[in-house]
């Protein structure tokens, strides 16, 4: 795929990917508050058939029937199925791309290959946590029960992408340390400057590249 149309430099696509626990939607929550006013960058709201009232995520909640209806349509540039329910990317973050946006959405790996073949270029954010960390997490979520929790972790596990687009986000420090290395990777490299608000210190290892 072309980096640019036209004049307009193609925007890139930034894929956040990693186990359950590992706080990806917090650390999208966390930017996503600071680029409020950004019209570059873009984070678009997932569909999900989860009940509408799970304060985890403001997604747009649909019956499986509805989702069907609207992956039949075309509705979604990204599609997938996990722990029972189904996910869609709305296809308008195409147009974003395309215009030169930078889009920034938490996704299953089971997608990547698609999106890098057709939604380039793209980056691969994958958040990690040790073990301990992320079942602590799970049991303050309070969503699920014990077992359900043990078999995310058995995944968690076997956890592993790799490709020459992968950076390696480790969030086992405090939410702040963890929101401004994503942010470094959404601003392309360029580190959020400190301010009263978005103090947190280093985040040593935060950025590691994959080959």
């Amino acid at each position: 795929m072309s980096p640019a149309v036209g004049d307009v430099q193609r925007g890139r696509l930034i894929l956040v990917v990693g186990p359950s626990g590992a706080g990806k939607d917090s650390l999208i929550s966390w930017c996503k508050a600071r680029l409020a006013g950004d019209p570059a960058v873009i984070f678009p709201r997932r569909v999900i058939t989860r009940a509408d009232g799970d304060d985890s995520e403001a997604h747009e909640a649909v019956d499986e029937a509805g989702f069907a209806a609207r992956l039949a349509r075309g509705d979604f540039a990204l599609h997938w199925r996990a722990h029972g329910l189904a996910y869609g990317i709305p296809r308008s973050v195409a147009d974003d791309l395309a215009e030169g946006r930078t889009v920034v959405a938490n996704v299953s790996r089971a997608v990547i290959a698609e999106a890098r073949d057709r939604l380039a270029p793209v980056t691969v954010v994958t958040v990690t946590a040790p073990a301990a960390l992320l079942a602590e997490r799970l049991r303050r979520r309070d969503r699920e029960a014990t077992e359900a929790i043990a078999a995310r972790l058995d995944r968690a596990a076997a956890y592993a992408v790799s490709g020459p687009d992968v950076v390696v986000l480790d969030n086992s420090g405090s939410l702040d340390a963890g929101g401004m290395a994503l942010m470094g990777i959404i601003r392309g490299g360029r580190p959020l400057p400190a301010t009263a608000g978005n103090q947190g210190g280093s985040h040593p290892d935060a950025l590691a590249p994959i080959a």
